[in-house]
């Protein structure tokens, strides 16, 4: 069983970096599909960013040039560097792990609140 755990959240000003970080226990992260995903009050769950292990990686129009996605193998992280942060990405942050050759094995992390003020 796949456990994932998020970290790295908090309350910042606008304009400052974060660093989410996700330990995966249980499997290799070569084989998923990594994700990170947000949710605001009030609002569905959106995709941030995609990426495989040594593949492309894909983020959301709303964050492209601000965020980036990558993993560490040998540490089984997946990270979300956030830069020049706005009041509209508060949200919880949810890593998101789905397997590469069968959808159904499909993880997700606890969430973690990251919260921008003005």
């Amino acid at each position: 069983q796949v456990q994932l755990v998020e970290s790295g959240g908090g309350a910042v000003q606008a304009g400052e970096s974060l660093r989410l970080s996700c330990v995966a226990s249980g499997s290799r992260l070569r084989i998923y599909n990594m994700g990170w995903y947000r949710q605001a009050p009030g609002k569905q769950r959106e995709l941030v960013a995609t990426g495989t292990l040594g593949g492309s990686t894909n983020v959301a129009d709303s964050v492209k040039g601000r965020f980036t996605i990558s993993a560490d193998a040998a540490k089984s992280t997946v990270y979300l560097q956030m830069n020049s942060l706005k009041p509209e990405d508060t949200a919880v942050y949810y890593c998101n792990l789905v397997n590469l050759w069968n959808s159904r094995y499909n993880y997700w992390g606890q969430g973690t609140q990251v919260t921008v003020s003005s």
